[in-house]
């Protein structure tokens, strides 16, 4: 029988389709670890996903200030979601700067959770308040929950042998056990993941599942929260799923193409943020003969990248931009030397040291013409975390078959952010072909140039083989011989040629496809981590009847072959980016076509409603739109 509380607990559970939640705190306040669990509970419990985690590019800002906050925004649904969401729909701010630098991106009428402990003068003052916002109605238009976190915190880890700052540094399990009750979330995976993560320490153990437990059963009994949500789960193809972040999924995509090509994987990489994860994420893959190298500048990480495409490896090397610039002589080395391997470039806000952990597109004129002379290379770009791994796969295809290097055109947005993953079946996927110069016989000598009809590839020849002496390098070299050559017309042929090998790559990459109606007003195009945003933007526009259609690239250089004609079926085209028109300069100088540039340079990606304003601008049904960036905020604010 179903008793009175029961029902009215039933009856308290509001069901939605989606939820977009900003975690938000000083930088050692544990905000990415908190937003971290929540988004595996939620993937484990069946959600779609999608994560934005954003953290202060100094090592340790002064505690409690606005340059310190660190936050972690996540949207789970039902449905299929491509964008972390523009609004969060609750936020908790574990202190007054957190609360100062995020209140501005809060939809009106949305919850706000604070820890009242935190709201102290002295904290007060350090993110520039004058008055108390929880005393002083700038809240109003908010749901505004205080709860003494810290102080329920400390009751619940009462008597054990921890000091008063390592129990302090607990509370971010207390909010997350708070907020899994609230959303109908079980502690089980994160029970499991704390049990593994701190079975050495177990008394930091202890504290954590006490405050995890303790913030849930808070929930469970206050009378603060009139009523609970429920998100149900997603309906998914069958498979194996798993919650992955772009830079992961961008290792295990190079550790694909090491098992399906059969060749070893080296990778050579100086540490820079955001790629950093990529070089410890594959530091895990040696048992499966992954070697990785931590070079101590960018410069030797790509001279050692150049030095095992030479010795026929599969060579891989990462960085962010700043280091590509510092790697451009060595990558002109292997263009050159028309030899196989892939860089990896997590873009970053630039430029120099720019905004290291806020994202951007601006290296795309750097990864096309960023080296001396005419030196071709193949780019090509992901459009969402999970697509890093097969765009990893490309990369490594691409290079091997047309002995090119390859640059792989990720950003810290992709990099950093996470979605579902439909783990594949490794028979399932392609096979990489690479073929090794073979001996020949004393009758001729050994041309290191002498060229595929179809790729114009040269041959690979691995150092050390009878037959295969030969000599590379970076000054010009004879077509014919393989010696070196001054003379004009080898030059011309040979730089044609290498030019010749990117562009015949046209023949290997598939057709541009479009979301929308093949012919209409405008075509919205863009290119790596503004997929979600483009998409989803596109969508409501036809919802709403307007004819405008979107494409996205993943292949950089070479363009799609199809590319002229889609863009020739629409009377506008559109090109958001994040940079000043990158894109936008290529494909009206290409295709005279006048596509208009939308450019955000704000360290943070596109939100859905800036992409609509900007459609409704063009077809003349607003007036011109312009970003509202709001206060100076940490995922929010310019």
């Amino acid at each position: 029988m179903t008793t009175e509380s029961e029902v009215q607990r039933e009856r308290a559970v509001e069901k939605l389709d989606r939820v977009t939640i900003r975690f938000a705190g000083d930088s050692g306040d544990g905000m990415q670890l908190t937003g971290t669990q929540f988004t595996r509970t939620s993937a484990v419990f069946g959600n779609d996903i999608a994560t934005l985690p954003d953290f202060p590019a100094e090592i340790r800002a002064p505690t409690g200030s606005l340059p310190g906050v660190s936050g972690f925004q996540l949207s789970f649904a039902s449905t299929d979601i491509l964008t972390p969401g523009d609004q969060p729909d609750a936020l908790i701010a574990m202190n007054p700067a957190a609360l100062k630098t995020n209140i501005g991106d809060l939809r009106p009428g949305g919850l706000v959770i604070v820890d009242e402990d935190e709201f102290t003068e002295s904290n007060l003052k350090k993110a520039a308040y004058i008055s108390n916002p929880l005393e002083d109605g700038t809240l109003s238009k908010w749901q505004v929950v205080r709860i003494n976190i810290t102080r329920q915190n400390e009751l619940a880890l009462d008597g054990l042998p921890l000091p008063a700052k390592q129990k302090f540094q607990s509370r971010n399990f207390y909010a997350l056990g708070l907020v899994l009750w609230l959303y109908g979330r079980s502690m089980e995976t994160t029970v499991k993941w704390a049990t593994d993560r701190f079975r050495r320490n177990p008394d930091v153990l202890d504290a954590n599942l006490r405050a995890l437990r303790a913030g849930y059963h808070f929930g469970e009994t206050t009378e603060l929260f009139h009523h609970r949500f429920e998100v149900p789960a997603a309906e998914v193809q069958p498979g194996t799923y798993r919650h992955i972040s772009g830079n992961e999924a961008t290792a295990l995509g190079c550790l694909a193409a090491s098992i399906r090509s059969g060749l070893p994987l080296v990778y050579s990489s100086y540490p820079i943020t955001p790629a950093s994860d990529v070089l410890h994420e594959l530091s895990k893959f040696k048992a499966f003969g992954v070697k990785t190298i931590q070079a101590e500048d960018e410069i030797a990480a790509m001279g050692m990248t150049v030095g095992i495409a030479y010795g026929g490896q599969l060579a891989l090397t990462g960085t962010s931009g700043p280091g590509l610039a510092l790697k451009s002589e060595a990558l002109n080395l292997a263009v050159m030397t028309e030899l196989p391997l892939v860089v990896i470039n997590v873009q970053r806000a630039g430029p120099s040291t720019g905004m290291p952990t806020k994202t951007e597109q601006s290296d795309l004129l750097q990864a096309l013409f960023g080296r001396n002379g005419d030196s071709p290379v193949a780019v090509v770009a992901p459009a969402t975390p999970s697509d890093c791994f097969t765009m990893a796969i490309e990369a490594f295809r691409l290079a091997l078959k047309y002995m090119v290097p390859v640059i792989l055109l990720s950003d810290g947005y992709l990099g950093n952010g996470s979605e579902p993953w439909k783990v594949p079946v490794v028979d399932d996927l392609p096979v990489i072909e690479y073929h090794y110069a073979k001996p020949v016989d004393g009758s001729r000598e050994f041309n290191p140039y002498e060229r595929d009809p179809a790729t114009l590839a040269r041959p690979w020849a691995v150092p050390g083989q009878k037959g295969l002496m030969h000599r590379i390098g970076g000054i010009e070299k004879s077509g014919e011989t393989g010696d070196i050559a001054y003379d004009a017309g080898n030059h011309h042929r040979m730089t044609l040629a290498r030019l010749g090998k990117v562009e015949r790559m046209v023949q290997d990459i598939p057709a541009l496809e479009v979301q929308g109606p093949p012919e209409g007003d405008l075509l919205v195009l863009g290119w790596g981590s503004t997929y979600g945003a483009i998409t989803s933007g596109c969508a409501r526009a036809r919802k709403s009847g307007k004819r405008v259609a979107s494409a996205h690239l993943r292949y950089l250089n070479p363009l799609p072959a199809n590319l002229g004609e889609v863009l020739r079926n629409y009377g506008k085209v559109l090109i958001p980016e994040m940079n000043t028109g990158q894109l936008s300069l290529i494909i009206r100088g290409k295709y005279l076509v006048d596509a208009v540039p939308f450019n955000k340079i704000a360290g943070q990606p596109f939100k859905i409603a800036e992409i609509e304003g900007k459609i409704d601008e063009l077809l003349g049904l607003s007036g011109p739109y312009e970003f509202q960036f709001g206060p100076a905020s940490v995922l929010g604010g310019g």
